[in-house]
């Protein structure tokens, strides 16, 4: 019988996992499917992703880098990642394009110390499948009392605890950050790794004559600047 564990933490407003809209070039594209090929046959029923994002706001909340969780199903051999998210509620995503969705962030990848039973991982994905299309909430995190929505964190706890795996006394004032402490602390799981998904710049392009290079960097700098920014302050 695997360990229960009592989470207790103060959430964060996990809503602001916002994941904006990227243009990838063909190369970034593709290293994020190899980095998807070569995570596929580590993950179980149950790993866990947990996001390594920019957003200060969620850092200085928890005191943690963890902004953003998700949770892995296998059907037929291949990994299919849930999570709740700002603006997309409840979905389902393959490895593939969940990955994508999140570069340039860090994943931290944590598995089921025990793997799950199968008659765990059938009660997984039956509550994983039965939240599909829920809406996004995250201002019940202050009260603690349950919303029509619900957050990442909130999810995937309530998917562990559906299976025995985990207690919470209130979900949904459980963070990323109080998540992966208390799954660690008490052994029901351990850190697998990470997995960078950063991708290569592209090259910028050169000004016909000084001025149009001026503008050119100008221009860029503006952008990664403002890019940065809402990252830390937007948390996109």
């Amino acid at each position: 019988m695997q360990a229960l564990v009592m989470l207790t933490a103060l959430a964060i407003p996990t809503g602001m996992d916002l994941v904006p809209l990227r243009t990838l070039t063909p190369t970034a594209a593709v290293t994020l499917q190899q980095s998807a090929a070569e995570l596929a046959p580590q993950l179980q029923t149950g790993s866990l992703l947990f996001n390594e994002g920019d957003c200060l706001a969620i850092r200085v909340y928890t005191a943690s880098p963890y902004t953003h969780v998700a949770i892995v199903l296998i059907e037929d051999g291949q990994p299919f990642v849930y999570d709740s998210m700002n603006g997309s509620g409840v979905r389902k995503q393959s490895l593939a394009v969940y990955l994508i969705s999140q570069s340039p962030d860090e994943l931290h990848v944590y598995h089921p110390s025990q793997a799950l039973t199968e008659e765990q991982g059938r009660g997984l994905a039956k509550y994983l499948d039965g939240q599909l299309g829920k809406g996004y909430a995250v201002h019940h995190h202050v009260t603690g009392r349950r919303a029509d929505g619900i957050h990442c964190s909130e999810y995937v706890t309530d998917a562990l605890m559906s299976i025995g795996l985990l207690h919470a006394e209130r979900p949904s004032k459980v963070s990323p950050a109080s998540l992966q402490t208390g799954i660690t602390t008490t052994g029901i799981y351990e850190s697998s790794g990470t997995v960078n998904l950063s991708t290569p710049s592209i090259a910028p392009p050169k000004g016909a004559h000084r001025c149009h290079q001026m503008w050119i960097d100008t221009k860029r700098c503006i952008g990664h600047c403002c890019d940065k920014m809402s990252g830390w302050f937007l948390c996109r």
